[in-house]
């Protein structure tokens, strides 16, 4: 993104064109046909109606001519364009292909400098060295036969311990039998790795007995240091599984309401990058803002996790460019490809991203969507890739394997370890996750008309610049880590959904 929005902008353009080599610019408000707007100090006459977040013919196209915007191609005109026309979907095309070569031609990291020392938070110190933002007790099933149940030990555990402890919550789901090697192996992974996150001060594990995913199993893959916090109980073998759950609870509550907040510096925090219901004007506020905030967690030596690796697609060479070195580089080109395979081998196109809520939002292709989401990842190396359901090993930014299916990849992200999800929106959405799940709101619209939803106007960006904006969302992400609760923990927005790959048995 170029540095147009680093500035307070008192008197707000109508349209904005973000890099100076860019052939559309993208409308701030929506704008009539016949209006005369300046961008950039070029007039430009609209020749129809322009929707806010929709994009403006700068120039003259002809067919085939290439579309940019971000300063990258997002397509192909697939028709002559005037200046001043509406540049959508009736008119532009990908370019988008399949598995792709690529070389290692690595550029410096943009963030340089001093870590800023001014944020911290109140967090929970975990014996493995990860800091939480939260300390509940956590009831997570092996497998759907006993998601009710363990709704219910939760709910009688949190009645109970009303107090003792942030929070006793449930993550039912309806997998753990009838899957098969990698997909139950998927599972399984994601459930053990939840259970290590550090936001959870105990978590009981239950099990109904005669499931593909065995209770003794899962437990042997949590880390040794976590065990002390985990509990299990096994429902056909016990008499009462209630009463053997309460008491499991009881333990781990009794751990728990030892642990104390106390202050740390931003550093400590696990940060995970997701957008939703993305609009035109997600790739101008909301994501190089979240992009900001990645940065300053990094750059104190923390840990930034971006995925939704379908909507990388086309901006994936930006990526691969900031790897620390070329094993990183390889792991993040073969995770590319193989999602790439993963699509065609379902026969599907890989470039059927944007959802309809994105294209009636403004973005047309899917390189525009990624050029815009990958944003979000601001300017640190890209340190790690991580399979789906593996969990953070390096401080930086980490490439994470899941799709973009919202519910999916909030998951993926805890189950790595993230301790708070920055979700960036601009259509809107309650959903949330085991972590905070903070809501940016892209413009003003959706900020004003759905409080309930949304924790930050990421749109402030446009009124007072990024470094403003920047400030202020660090203040809210650390209120936020300290204890204060998100929309998403309010609203009881706390669910979990695993990525099933394989066939169901």
């Amino acid at each position: 993104m170029s540095d147009t929005m680093d500035q307070p902008v008192h008197a707000l353009p109508d349209a904005v064109r973000i890099a100076p080599q860019d052939n559309v610019a993208v409308a701030l408000r929506a704008l009539e046909a016949g209006e005369t707007i300046d961008v950039a100090g070029q007039e430009i006459t609209l020749s129809e109606p322009i929707g806010r977040g929709h994009k403006i013919a700068l120039h003259a196209l002809s067919p085939g001519d290439p579309v940019r915007r971000y300063g990258w191609p997002i397509g192909s005109a697939t028709e002559a364009i005037p200046a001043g026309a509406h540049v959508h979907s009736h008119n532009l095309h990908t370019n988008l292909k399949a598995e792709e070569p690529y070389s290692f031609a690595p550029m410096a990291a943009g963030v340089a400098g001093q870590a800023d020392q001014r944020w911290q938070f109140q967090g929970y110190r975990r014996v493995d060295g990860s800091v939480g933002t939260r300390n509940e007790i956590w009831v997570i099933p092996t497998v759907g036969c006993v998601a009710r149940t363990a709704e219910r030990i939760a709910k009688q555990a949190a009645h109970r311990h009303a107090g003792q402890a942030d929070n006793v919550l449930a993550f039912p789901h309806p997998l753990g039998c009838s899957q098969l090697g990698d997909d139950l192996d998927g599972t399984a992974r994601v459930l053990a790795a939840l259970a290590a996150n550090p936001n959870a001060g105990g978590v009981l594990i239950i099990g109904l007995g005669c499931e593909e995913n065995q209770l003794s199993r899962l437990l042997e893959r949590i880390p040794a240091q976590r065990r002390d916090r985990i509990r299990s109980v096994g429902a056909q073998i016990s008499a009462d599984e209630y009463e053997a759950a309460a008491q499991a609870i009881d333990e781990l509550v009794a751990i728990a309401s030892q642990d104390r907040r106390e202050t740390v510096d931003i550093g400590a925090l696990r940060l995970g990058l997701k957008c939703g219901g993305s609009d035109g004007l997600s790739g101008i506020t909301a994501n190089p803002l979240i992009g900001r905030a990645a940065d300053v967690v990094t750059q104190a030596g923390g840990q930034a996790i971006l995925t939704e690796i379908p909507e990388i697609f086309g901006a994936e060479r930006l990526l691969m460019q900031r790897a620390t070195d070329e094993p990183v580089f390889d792991a993040l080109v073969a995770l590319v490809n193989r999602f790439k395979r993963y699509f065609i081998d379902h026969g599907e196109p890989i470039s059927e991203n944007p959802s309809p809520g994105n294209v009636a939002g403004g973005i047309t292709t899917l390189e525009e969507k990624s050029l815009g989401a990958v944003q979000k990842g601001g300017h640190a190396t890209v340190t790690d890739v991580l399979a789906y359901g593996e969990t953070l090993r390096r401080p930086g930014l980490t490439l994470l394997e899941a799709p973009g299916n919202d519910a999916v990849s909030t998951t993926a992200l805890a189950a790595a370890g993230a301790t708070m999800t920055l979700f960036s929106t601009g259509r809107g959405t309650p959903l949330g996750s085991p972590i905070p799940t903070l809501k940016l709101a892209t413009n003003h619209d959706l900020a004003r008309r759905k409080p309930g939803w949304i924790d930050f106007d990421a749109a402030q960006v446009l009124d007072d610049g990024l470094d403003a904006a920047t400030d202020a969302l660090m203040a809210r992400i650390c209120a936020i880590a300290s204890g204060e609760p998100a929309r998403n923990e309010v609203n009881d927005e706390r669910d979990i959904a695993i990525w099933k790959r394989g066939v169901t048995l």
